[in-house]
């Protein structure tokens, strides 16, 4: 349960932006630009640490590692509520990720410790599965609740000081494990993944107001420190990443499902608070509850699958919700400007039942597909590729869903446009990992 409420509490604090990020950017006089910075930044964080948090928590204990992030996500949550100008704001977000990041890779390398049988860890990891999508569910509620009442800075001080609260339970409940014979820390192949996706984030970020020379060249040197960095980590005899764990069907759908499942739904969902509120004229809470409508049933579909034995492996499981979840994003289709916003709820409620049973089946796989050694590394890999996914799905979206203008009409053309693609990206996914999990298994891999 604690893991669980820490795994909350990222989630919480990672969609407030938002809701907030138009009074929180008045406040703090930012322009534009910056808005892309405060709706970014915390990504940057996840993206540099999750898997150097996963390694370092392998070797040097995933509970320490793990309260490290839930001191510094208190920490930078509570720098955001009292940040005096955009640039403490920001910084302070990008703490918030890098403490997130601890959070999630070592949060679900516990649980795999704590739970090392099949079934117990199923259900375990079920849990873990719906307090993402209620992280989400509660992060969006509050975040209005608090906008429309008495203003932003709250629910960052709400979650700095519940981060906080957790600390002492943690040190007193959680079991303490580490890797039976641990490595060394891969320091070149921390310092060149973590230099390669800050800078391909921050690209991204960048590109939101168009590709300009600076954040083509933050794309183009991000790439070329990744395969640094796939250099250096082929190179290597104790590597902070296993590649040859690629070669697993098991590790390669689970990755390719998390990356597919942040450029698809993530990005869509991300985006639905604008169109409600600028394309379609609902308020801030029309848009709360169309999200709360996919983030609560994949709530449920996440606590249902621990109690449900299916018959299928992991990866055809991974698949078949993938293609429900590409087929839901295509119930979006067909609204106009007079349309009403409710319109989007049945797209959302079936995108988000599939997406729960993807946020335990991934969760699941990640730690199982790994030697038990390196698990927190299985959970930072599975959760890198799920937000790298969502930095690069939300912008692509944002700009196809704002490439004609920012009028009511040119916004309901361009989300079309948008969910067509994005869901084309989740049923080419479904079927990609569908061909991966008829792979034999290689056993060398480990």
């Amino acid at each position: 349960m604690l893991v669980a409420l820490g795994t909350a509490l990222v989630l919480v604090t990672y969609v407030t932006p938002m809701a907030t990020v138009a009074q929180t950017a008045a406040d703090l006089g930012a322009g534009v630009g910056a808005r892309a910075w405060m709706l970014s930044s915390m990504s940057v964080g996840l993206a540099a640490g999750l898997l150097a948090s996963g390694a370092l928590g392998d070797a040097r204990g995933r509970r320490r590692t793990y309260i490290v992030g839930l001191t510094g996500m208190g920490l930078g949550a509570l720098g955001c509520g009292l940040a005096p100008w955009t640039a403490v704001f920001v910084g302070a977000r990008v703490l918030e990720g890098l403490g997130g990041a601890a959070i999630l890779a070592c949060g679900l390398a516990i649980l795999a410790h704590a739970y090392p049988q099949p079934a117990d860890r199923a259900r375990a990891t079920g849990v873990w599965g719906a307090s993402v999508a209620l992280g989400i569910t509660a992060g969006a509620v509050l975040a209005a609740a608090l906008d429309i009442g008495t203003g932003w800075r709250e629910t960052y001080v709400v979650v700095g000081v519940a981060a906080i609260g957790l600390v002492p339970p943690s040190m007193g409940l959680l079991p303490e494990s580490a890797a039976e014979h641990p490595r060394r820390l891969d320091l070149p192949g921390v310092l060149t993944l973590a230099a390669s996706l800050t800078l391909l984030v921050s690209g991204l970020t960048a590109a939101r107001s168009g590709l300009s020379p600076g954040a083509s060249a933050l794309l183009a040197l991000g790439a070329v420190l990744f395969v640094v960095f796939a250099v250096v980590e082929a190179r290597s005899t104790q590597p902070m990443v296993d590649l040859g764990l690629l070669r697993s069907p098991g590790f390669l759908s689970a990755t390719l499902g998390a990356l597919v499942l942040g450029v698809g739904i993530i990005a869509m969902t991300s985006n639905v608070p604008f169109l409600v509120q600028v394309g379609l004229g609902g308020s801030l809470w029309v848009a709360t509850w169309l999200v709360v409508g996919w983030s609560a049933s994949s709530v449920l579909t996440s606590l249902l699958v621990r109690r449900v034995a299916i018959p299928l492996p992991g990866p055809d499981l991974i698949a078949v919700a993938m293609l429900v979840v590409g087929l839901g994003q295509l119930l979006a289709l067909g609204i106009g400007p007079d349309s009403s916003p409710w319109r989007l709820m049945p797209s959302l409620v079936v995108s988000g039942l599939a997406t729960g049973v993807l946020n335990a089946v991934l969760g699941r796989e990640a730690v199982a597909n790994v030697p038990a050694d390196r698990a927190a590394m299985g959970s930072g890999s599975n959760n890198t590729a799920r937000y790298l996914g969502a930095a690069c799905g939300i912008t692509v979206f944002a700009v196809v869903l704002s490439h004609a203008g920012t009028g009511a009409a040119e916004l309901v053309e361009g989300w079309s446009t948008a969910v067509l693609l994005s869901s084309v990206v989740s049923i080419l996914g479904a079927l990609c990992i569908a061909v991966i999990g008829r792979l034999p298994r290689d056993r060398d891999a480990w």
